[in-house]
């Protein structure tokens, strides 16, 4: 180990440094989140009776509780479907079937996602996918004009 003092002056303002990014982020997970309740009183004692009806969360339509898939549009609505091995995979293919049939917008994480998730759950029809993506991505929006 060299004796050089740049090197030692380096490595304790390096060291600073890390451990002041450090305690930044301490601090910021220790905070308490601040967001507004989005619900009222009104409105989360609805939720909780019993007349309340659980609906699809692609098309809106009424599912009954102990149901998988939404009788209407076929989407995983189960409230284990993640859970289970062989229903699991309906959920990753309604992802996956988003990612070419969708609108979604072109952010570099989501593109990232649906690239990483496909090479892992593709792998070598992976690329064939991607085709499907980006020609999706690349669509142009479609103009809405009033009626």
């Amino acid at each position: 180990m060299t004796r050089d003092p740049n090197y030692i002056i380096g490595g304790l303002g390096l060291a600073i440094l890390a451990s002041g990014c450090l305690w930044r982020l301490f601090v910021w997970a220790a905070r308490p989140s601040t967001s507004p309740d989005p619900w009222d009183q009104e409105i989360e004692k609805s939720l909780h009776e019993p007349e309340a009806v659980e609906v699809c969360h692609r098309c809106i339509e009424p599912v009954s509780p102990n149901s998988w898939f939404c009788g209407h549009c076929g989407c995983a609505v189960g409230p284990y479907n993640n859970l289970m091995p062989y229903i699991h995979v309906f959920s990753e293919g309604e992802v996956l079937r988003n990612g070419v049939n969708d609108r979604l917008p072109p952010s570099p994480l989501i593109v990232a996602g649906y690239l990483l998730v496909s090479l892992n759950l593709y792998l070598f029809f992976a690329p064939i996918y991607w085709i499907f993506l980006f020609r999706n991505l690349s669509r142009p929006k479609e103009s809405t004009v009033p009626v």
